[in-house]
């Protein structure tokens, strides 16, 4: 997918409390609500409304939660320390962000950013009680995350449909900042749909094919409520806030929160396959132009073009413009990703086209990355993956940890037909990690690998006995 218009308010932040100090279907719920009423101003003045966020508030704090997570840094070798004979020892780094409750039985969906790299995370609910927690899957392209912690009849949060909020609707936001737990403010809708460039532009070893159709408010958020909640005035999840516009680093006016379209179907995705079934509908797009209207005699400068076909089945061509998907109008590029993300490969869905000025409806069967209209089949416990590498493992031992100054990895004692010998790996390579996982015994390996598709990219980094550092990327 293609990003859209960049956002010119400010610069950008994501909001876990760990940037502070460094560059963060479940069923239905059928809870029922009290009776709410909008905000009316007829007959009134500005500051007198009937709306009581009450009742939303009491309900939604105790469905999110406070997460804290603990990661080890190992600085890079110094020469001046074997000169002096000091060893450098690995520094632990921790991040705070928020959650939101999802199911009864423990499942709780936060952002991506929050977990990332985390070797250790925590959760505390709104009553203080702490529970270890485990990540069950993390989407980098919606900065969508699923962790999981031991527990039953938790207050799970009612889902809403972020599609039928509107600008002007009052929204709360629910999350930690600054770890001040609980924290509840109140804003309003004030753009759908907005592209902000945020996910393409971060720095990451992993495929990422950015998805972003944010929610943007006015309610305040700051550092640590990331992964919180945006609800609306019925106490419904319609997002999970992620990121700021901010030149401070803190709240300045506005804030952005992945629509629950998107985060509900990656975290469905993330809790049965461990990773997303991300749908493509096989063509290259662009934002509609001034000029691009006029060429096709549209009404309004609207819709998404079609400038190319990666898809050779589709039914679609170059120069088509996708004004619908399914029942959904699509006015630009963020709404046509947020409408197909909903869906997964081998789906069927109606695109309606103006093509050569008429208009056209067209039967699209999405496909997955490999351009088949199939799920795609994750080895769910990675053994397939660990198999395929064409390798024999060994133990790293004492010596070489203190003489690399590394805390643990997997040796190669020797290579068979597979994919790191294909790579250019050689005998005695140590993997000290997995596109971002920390990897410490061949059990960490395996289950770094676990939930890759075959034919996935994956970065493999590590150390050879004599201390040169390498990064190996291949195909499963």
């Amino acid at each position: 997918m293609m990003a859209g218009a960049a956002f010119c308010g400010g610069a950008l932040a994501l909001l876990g409390g760990a940037l502070l100090s460094r560059s963060t279907f479940l069923g239905n719920n059928t809870a029922q609500f009290p009776s709410v009423y909008t905000a009316n101003f007829e007959g009134g003045i500005p500051g007198e409304m009937n709306t009581d966020f009450v009742a939303a508030a009491e309900r939604t704090v105790n469905s999110v939660v406070h997460v804290k997570t603990e990661s080890t840094v190992t600085g890079g070798y110094n020469p001046w320390f074997d000169f002096f004979g000091y060893q450098q020892q690995p520094q632990v780094q921790s991040g705070t962000g928020s959650g939101v409750i999802i199911s009864a039985d423990g499942y709780i969906i936060t952002n991506n950013h929050v977990v990332e790299g985390a070797q250790k995370l925590v959760v505390t609910l709104n009553n203080n009680k702490s529970y270890a927690a485990e990540l069950v899957g993390r989407d980098p392209s919606t900065d969508i995350a699923v962790i999981k912690i031991d527990e039953k009849n938790l207050p799970a949060v009612a889902w809403g449909n972020s599609e039928d909020i509107h600008i002007g609707q009052w929204v709360l936001a629910v999350g930690n900042p600054f770890e001040l737990t609980s924290t509840v403010t109140a804003g309003i809708v004030s753009a759908k749909a907005r592209n902000i460039n945020l996910i393409g532009n971060r720095q990451t070893n992993e495929e990422v094919f950015p998805v972003e159709s944010f929610i943007q408010t006015d309610a305040a958020v700051n550092p640590g409520n990331s992964g919180g909640a945006l609800v609306n005035a019925k106490g419904e999840l319609i997002g999970i806030n992620t990121a700021i516009a901010s030149r401070t680093g803190v709240f300045t006016g506005y804030s952005f929160a992945v629509p629950t379209t998107i985060a509900r179907k990656v975290a469905t995705d993330l809790i049965e396959f461990g990773r997303v079934q991300r749908a493509f509908i096989g063509v290259k797009i662009a934002e509609v132009t001034e000029e691009i209207a006029k060429q096709k005699n549209l009404n309004e400068v609207a819709g998404v073009y079609v400038a190319g076909i990666t898809n050779a089945d589709t039914e679609m061509k170059e120069g088509d413009v996708i004004l619908k998907v399914g029942d959904r109008v699509v006015k630009n590029v963020p709404q046509l990703q947020e409408q197909i993300a909903k869906y997964r490969p081998g789906d069927k869905v109606k695109v309606g086209v103006m093509r050569d000025g008429k208009w056209s409806d067209i039967e699209v069967v999405l496909k997955n990355r490999s351009g088949k209209a199939e799920l795609n089949n994750f080895d769910s416990d990675g053994e397939a993956n660990l198999n395929a590498l064409g390798a024999e493992l060994g133990q790293v031992s004492n010596e070489e940890l203190m003489r690399l100054r590394i805390n643990g990895g997997v040796k190669i004692k020797n290579l068979t037909q597979g994919k790191l010998k294909s790579a250019g790996i050689q005998p005695g390579f140590i993997i000290t990690k997995v596109d971002d996982t920390v990897v410490t015994d061949a059990a960490g390996l395996k289950s770094a690998l676990a939930g890759k598709a075959k034919g996935e990219g994956i970065m493999i980094e590590g150390v050879y006995p004599n201390g040169t550092r390498a990064y190996y990327g291949f195909g499963l």
